[in-house]
């Protein structure tokens, strides 16, 4: 049986560049060589494409363009059927030579945050008509902006904290309306957030009007959509990690994220780790954590039941990380937020399950590979014969609906 040729993609333009960098490189290391042949595709910064062996070791990074001097350009093209991972240049001239390429028989996106985590890849992946892991289009776009992904859970009925939103022109061209509109619709504390970006990146907590007005001029400028949450008080994070698609779904044991501050940073979440660890337990394995969470297992079963019917009501696939919120008081539970492609795919929850991380991947290609064999049993074309009317004066009056 051959081998299947896998494109494992990360980096990206993000301000989460580093740390897919270290997810794609962990999926590298733990794919099942025996059934997988990874090739790493590191998308830079400004958006190139490089591939070669040189980029599976992570210390190689330190200098860059060293680094891409030796690498090789390349590109996949948006045509169906195909898969083909070309070579940048393409030789042309008086004695044309064929493209040089890789035959790629899926795609393992390991991005976080914008350009890749968003459903842009996605649509492209899409569009090449190639299996990909991961939540589709819609889930993915819907899963990195919080105000559509908190509007969808409110409309099915998930708990979920007060928030509003604004524009960053409607701030810019009136300070003290917007102010005045989240001051009447929240009470504080508040979370201010970009509506499209993970990690924490951009995320302040505001007790009064001044660290309102502060956390605003951050958030600004990172998105032109800005959401606002109320904070609740003695409360704990709690997540919870989702497995497989439509009915299909695996919900994970539940964790407990432990900061000594009110939330967990970007530097909390990925730079407490020991280097000497090695590749596989960086990350988001480095966070202090306690798990299983220590709470009732009614509320484990709770969390567990509203991770899955956020996945299925987003329409993800693959593996997602969903976290939440407990307020201590009233033991009430609260959907934060989706991340449909977390840190180190989340691998850490599953182990507990007894799901390792080789495993663990080979699952998510099963059902990529699965997801894509039942979309193309979709009809997309219908022929009709409209054009050849229009063709022959037949639609010449025919401009109304």
């Amino acid at each position: 049986m051959s081998k299947i040729t896998v494109g494992v993609m990360f980096g990206g333009r993000t301000v989460e560049h580093q740390v897919s960098v270290i997810t794609g490189l962990q999926v590298i290391e733990n794919m099942d060589k025996s059934k997988y042949d990874p090739i790493p595709i590191f998308v830079t910064k400004e958006g190139d494409w490089y591939t070669g062996e040189e980029l599976l070791d992570i210390k190689n990074y330190k200098d860059l363009g060293g680094l891409l001097s030796r690498a090789k350009k390349v590109f996949l093209p948006p045509i169906p059927s195909m898969g083909y991972l070309y070579f940048y240049p393409i030789k042309t001239g008086f004695f044309k030579k064929e493209a040089e390429y890789i035959k790629l028989d899926a795609i393992f996106p390991a991005f976080h945050g914008m350009h890749g985590e968003d459903g842009t890849m996605q649509g492209l992946f899409e569009l090449a008509n190639i299996p990909y892991v991961g939540c589709r289009v819609t889930g993915s776009a819907v899963g990195m902006d919080k105000i559509i992904m908190k509007d969808i859970f409110k409309a099915n009925g998930l708990p979920t904290v007060n928030y509003t939103w604004f524009l960053r022109k409607e701030y810019e061209s009136n300070k003290d309306k917007i102010v005045s509109d989240i001051e009447n619709a929240l009470k504080y504390p508040m979370f201010v957030k970009p509506a499209n970006l993970g990690s924490s990146i951009g995320i302040s907590k505001a007790h009064n009007k001044e660290e309102l007005l502060s956390a605003i001029e951050v958030a600004i400028h990172y998105d032109r959509r800005i959401i606002v949450e109320e904070g609740l008080e003695d409360m704990v994070e709690i997540n919870c990690s989702v497995l497989g698609s439509d009915d299909d779904l695996l919900a994970s044991v539940c964790e407990q994220p432990v900061s000594w501050q009110e939330f967990l940073s970007f530097d909390d979440k990925y730079m407490r780790g020991n280097s000497k660890k090695g590749m596989k337990t960086a990350g988001m394995t480095a966070t202090t954590r306690n798990v299983p969470a220590p709470i009732p297992e009614e509320k484990s079963a709770e969390i567990k039941n509203l991770a899955k019917e956020v996945f299925k009501v987003l329409d993800c696939s693959g593996v997602s990380r969903i976290d939440f919120m407990l307020r201590k008081g009233d033991m009430q539970v609260f959907v934060n937020e989706i991340n449909t492609i977390p840190g180190s795919m989340a691998f850490y929850l599953w182990e507990y399950e007894s799901i390792h991380f080789k495993e663990l991947i080979d699952r998510l290609i099963q059902i990529a590979l699965r997801i894509h064999k039942d979309h193309n049993k979709n009809m997309y074309v219908f022929d009709t014969e409209l054009l050849l009317k229009a063709s022959s004066g037949g639609t010449k009056n025919s401009t109304k609906r």
